[in-house]
């Protein structure tokens, strides 16, 4: 991708234009600036801030493109190169230089007369990251990021023969929802034995990560990982417990619906029992959704989508679009799924995605522009950490607007196909929820058990699939596809712990879709509002703003579920 058009937010102030920033030299000088100069008074001391958030933008931006250009095209040694580069000289170099700053800022904050309130999120946070600052801890965090690039990679190789032709992983998606079981069966077949030519790489490469995780919470004064990774994380509202009261209540009233789903499918499908290739094909044998046969088409149709729903939002996406801000379409050597990358010193947002031209592709853009809208909506924020919101709201901004464009689909659809893609996109909602909380409980389970073996972990992510529903498939005849099904899921490798968020923004989400179809000029209001604070105030109160309420209690997820429940017409 080229970004060299991209311009700046604003004329930088303090890093100069020319700077190179791959080179560790001239990155630590602006470090060492900041680091000697003097601040005498409450100004200097703002001003002071607004050079680090420059620096710090400026950094960021440049390694958010080289991770994208690596990103697009894993098997480009050159871009692999560069970022490796970044990860190995850049990174590290800079981690022990902003432990220094966070020092110096929390004592400047001491001595001056700045607004508590204004920096409270800000300095919180700091004081976090301080608290578990570790020297030691910098060339093992290194070299975790370089086995993260080496899954992007491996995942990213993959491709698959089928019917005659080389295929990427996404693009084996697709055959998932043709009517014919037999074509289904053996794409399900070919995509799993290809995945299952790696499993030994992967589940080394796993052991590797899971040992320099325990080390690094070792250095740093934890007992164990997930408590280290929870302050890592800045989770201040909520701890391992509350995650796991979560994974019993969703056992308890969503899983039984999740059994209804399954339940009714079969029954349309006149089956005796449904196999892992009979979940995503239409279950009445209608041909899959095909919103749209060109990959330009489905910017489009969601721009129109967003005019709709609000017109600034529209607006945002358009210019986005004309900035050559989208790589959508899938294609041999792009790193697997889809993300919103922020460049922060341009202050524009970046979607990557893998679109094959089936309905999931119409949801994923969805849920990457409520993030691009995120990032645009908080771009006034001068300091950068407040341009960054905490995940468990950053995942409501997006599943929010997957939900919110149901009634504005026939930019892709039929009045029929609406009706099964909105059905459809209900029953993910149950999945997701099922999901997330199966995923959150295998990662408490491997890092509360840091000396298992891989036969014991393939144990208990069995035991933890049959207390979320893996019963309602059959799984016969598939054992070593089952047991291995988790390395699909990039979380687990390269972000541990990140996924109970997206449970907890589901539930958000559900939320403002309620309020959305009852006042809907009120619901964007609030959601516009909770966004354009970023990061700068707390997950509750983020909630808040947005008109919704921050819990994942029995109380929230009952009521949400049942309305689920209703909308898909369950009995029972």
């Amino acid at each position: 991708m080229n970004f060299d058009k991209i311009s700046s937010y604003k004329p930088r102030a303090f890093v100069g234009q020319d700077a190179d920033l791959v080179d560790t030299e001239t990155v630590v000088s602006y470090y060492r600036k900041l680091i000697d100069e003097q601040v005498c008074s409450t100004d200097d001391f703002e001003k002071w801030l607004l050079k680090y958030s420059e620096l710090a933008a400026a950094l960021s931006q440049k390694g958010a493109i080289l991770y994208i250009n690596m990103a697009c095209q894993t098997d480009d040694e050159v871009c692999s190169k560069k970022y490796k580069d970044f990860i190995e000289n850049i990174v590290p170099n800079i981690k022990t230089l902003e432990d220094v700053l966070n020092k110096k800022i929390l004592e400047l904050a001491q001595r001056h007369d700045v607004d508590q309130e204004r920096y409270k999120v800000y300095f919180r946070n700091i004081r976090a990251d301080q608290e578990i600052f570790v020297k030691e801890n910098v060339a093992l965090e290194t070299k975790l990021e370089l086995l993260s690039q080496k899954y992007q990679t491996i995942i990213g190789a993959m491709m698959v023969e089928f019917e005659g032709a080389e295929r990427t992983l996404p693009q084996m998606a697709k055959y998932l929802r043709e009517p014919d079981r037999v074509l289904r069966e053996a794409a399900w077949r070919a995509l799993s034995k290809r995945r299952l030519n790696d499993k030994d790489a992967l589940n080394e490469l796993f052991e590797e990560m899971i040992a320099l995780r325990k080390e690094i919470a070792l250095n740093a004064g934890f007992d164990g990982y997930c408590d280290f990774r929870f302050k890592e994380l800045h989770r201040f509202d909520y701890v391992p417990e509350d995650c796991k009261k979560f994974h019993h209540v969703i056992e308890e009233h969503v899983v039984p619906i999740l059994a209804q789903i399954y339940a009714q499918r079969r029954q349309q499908m006149g089956l005796l029992k449904l196999r892992p290739w009979d979940t995503s094909v239409d279950p009445n044998g209608k041909d899959a959704l095909k919103p749209f046969n060109e990959i330009e088409k489905l910017p489009k149709g969601c721009e129109s989508i967003f005019r709709a729903i609000d017109p600034d939002l529209g607006q945002k996406f358009i210019s986005m679009n004309e900035q050559g801000l989208l790589d959508l379409e899938s294609r041999k050597g792009k790193a697997p799924g889809g993300f919103m990358s922020t460049l922060d010193e341009a202050r524009r947002p970046f979607i990557f995605m893998n679109a094959v031209g089936i309905d999931q592709d119409v949801r994923t853009l969805l849920h990457e522009g409520g993030h691009a809208f995120h990032s645009m909506l908080s771009a006034d924020e001068a300091i950068i950490d407040y341009r960054h919101a905490p995940m468990e709201f950053c995942e409501v901004a997006s599943m929010s607007m997957e939900l919110i464009a149901y009634g504005h689909l026939s930019e892709f659809y039929s009045e029929e196909d609406v009706v099964r893609s909105n059905k459809r996109h209900l029953e993910d909602v149950i999945v997701t929820l099922v999901w997330v909380a199966l995923i959150d409980l295998f990662q408490h389970w491997i890092y509360e058990n840091p000396g298992h073996t891989v036969a014991e972990r393939e144990k208990a992510w069995i035991c933890f699939r049959k207390r979320f529903g893996c019963d309602l498939i059959d799984w016969s005849g598939l054992d070593e596809q089952h047991i291995n099904m988790w390395h699909a899921q990039l979380h687990i490798f390269e972000v541990p712990f990140y996924y109970i968020e997206y449970g907890i923004a589901q539930l958000g989400a559900l939320q403002l879709w309620k309020r959305y179809k009852q006042e809907p000029y009120a619901a964007i209001d609030g959601y516009k509002k909770g966004l354009s604070l970023g990061g700068s105030r707390p997950l509750p109160e983020l909630f808040e703003t947005a008109g919704i309420k921050f819990d994942f209690s029995e109380n929230t997820i009952r009521p949400l579920v049942e309305m689920v429940k209703q909308e898909l017409n369950l009995k029972g």
